[in-house]
């Protein structure tokens, strides 16, 4: 393990120069630090933790929420080196060509570029998160058929998984653990464990970063003067810093508009959604467990086509086939009526529990706040007020009936949907630990916090890093799209760090 430097040892009162501060060690912050080695510019890589857990640097993550029922603050990622990806499942899928798009019937949407930008950052995004060959959908060429559907909006398609160095097991890659030697070989960057960046400082024109506020929880303090900084801190931390910044620009750093901290969003995740049965008692291994084909370690999912999205006005959902499950007399006796109407046989139909990860409306109400409180470094815990709009529930059950339709237009099988109320989907409700938009990007400074740069409106030498930026989020899991735009902004910062 390579000798990373510590700020409990530098001299209590230092300022630290460099060209570039880096604060956040997690899948962004280490991706960028990477795409940056061996350049001209000093890099300055600070991380709150150290390389293992510590329940004392983890118990700065607490806060408080309100309204619907969320998890809790500190429970939902974890705060040493590597970030989120110690305890990541390592699920990765590319972003819709959909989820860039304004679309009318959604308010907020509209990413200031096409995913086609994005494109050229994925290969090395996938090699990052070690996720095998670019396949994808394209699998469905080299396995098994696919669970067959009567033509309409919902099609098979895939996820790929992240495996540290191919390793048998299937583990995903731990970023810190992973990339720490390759890390500690680049001469240009110092990766700083147990730095706690609890302030920007703006100068006097409020338009450039002047210096960065940093503690330990030793007692030590010191500042770092970049002459550009990235904060690559999460949805939830870059929030919490850039309101608490407020010495020069009242509102917060980024925040002139009300915006830093507004929009935040996760993949909500529901249990036993829906029981899909099969008329024959079969379905394709690969549904149900991961398998391996073309060079990927995958699972497949049922998701809502593109065109069915912009037709039915939907958002999108990654439907999947998880545990056997049990059919009752009555149920039994539905399933046979209904196969012998459709001139199939199920004296041996089986059914399936379904689970799904669907994408939330952007909501500016789903909000991070400051509350009262305050932690070890005394920094203003965070307050987070959560929704999940009925619109957002309708959405996904319009998915699921489609799914249904289909399996009896090609007299596969059957669909029934386990809940109606708001209060049953809430019962089952869980969260993905996707946290994503309250730094969202926009052109337009009123609508968006970062610019399609990722650099904070009006601050010449800030920018930030991360899923914090995304305007909507798509149902797929973001770590390997936010890399692919932690690579775009790492182009940029050739460009300006001169």
């Amino acid at each position: 393990m390579p000798a990373f430097s510590d700020a409990r040892r530098v001299p209590h009162g230092a300022t630290i120069e460099t060209d570039l501060a880096i604060v956040g060690g997690g899948p962004a912050g280490i991706s960028l630090a990477l795409a940056l080695a061996h350049t001209k510019m000093k890099v300055l890589l600070l991380e709150s933790g150290g390389m293992d857990f510590d329940a004392a640097t983890q118990a700065l993550y607490q806060g408080t929420q309100s309204g619907t029922q969320y998890l809790t603050l500190d429970g939902s990622r974890l705060r040493y080196f590597g970030g989120s990806t110690n305890h990541w499942g390592g699920w990765t899928r590319p972003l819709d060509e959909s989820d860039f798009l304004k679309r009318d019937w959604l308010p907020y949407s509209g990413w200031p570029f096409p995913r086609k930008e994005l494109e050229p950052y994925f290969p090395r995004a996938q090699a990052l998160v070690e996720a095998g060959a670019w396949v994808y959908d394209g699998l469905a060429r080299d396995i098994d058929p696919p669970l067959k559907l009567g033509k309409g909006g919902v099609y098979t398609s895939f996820f790929q998984f992240s495996q540290w160095r191919g390793n048998p097991d299937h583990l995903p890659t731990h970023f810190g653990e992973r990339y720490a030697d390759d890390l500690g070989q680049i001469a240009n960057l110092n990766v700083m464990l147990e730095a706690n960046v609890t302030g920007v400082r703006l100068t006097r024109t409020a338009n450039a970063v002047d210096g960065l506020d940093v503690a330990t929880l030793s007692g030590n303090r010191f500042a770092v003067k970049p002459r550009f900084a990235v904060l690559a801190m999460g949805a939830m931390e870059v929030a919490r810093l850039m309101l608490a910044s407020d010495d020069v620009m009242k509102t917060g750093v980024g925040n002139q508009n009300g915006l830093v901290g507004r929009f935040f969003a996760d993949h909500a995740i529901p249990r036993d959604v829906g029981t899909l049965v099969t008329f024959d008692g079969t379905i394709p291994d690969y549904y149900v467990n991961n398998g391996d084909a073309a060079g990927a370690h995958f699972r497949a999912a049922l998701s809502p086509s593109e065109a069915f999205k912009a037709a039915r006005k939907l958002t999108g959902s990654l439907t999947t086939i998880e545990n056997n499950a049990a059919l009752d007399e009555g149920g039994r006796a539905i399933v046979t009526a209904t196969a012998e109407a459709l001139g199939a046989n199920a004296d041996n139909a089986k059914a399936f529990s379904l689970g799904v990860g669907f994408e939330l409306a952007p909501d500016p109400a789903r909000r991070l706040t400051l509350s009262g409180a305050r932690d070890a470094l005394g920094m203003r815990r965070l307050k987070l007020h959560m929704t999940l709009g009925d619109e957002d529930i309708a959405r996904y059950r319009e998915t699921l009936k489609e799914l249904g339709r289909q399996l009896l237009a090609a007299r596969t099988g059957m669909l029934r949907l386990n809940y109606a109320t708001r209060e049953q989907w809430l019962s089952v409700i869980d969260w993905a630990d996707h946290h994503m938009g309250t730094t969202r990007m926009h052109d337009d400074p009123k609508q968006g916090v970062v610019d399609a740069n990722s650099k904070v409106h009006g601050i010449d030498n800030l920018f930030v890093a991360g899923s914090s930026v995304f305007p909507t989020y798509g149902a797929s899991n973001p770590t390997m799209n936010l890399l692919a735009l932690v690579l775009r902004l790492a182009e940029r910062l050739k460009q300006v760090v001169r």
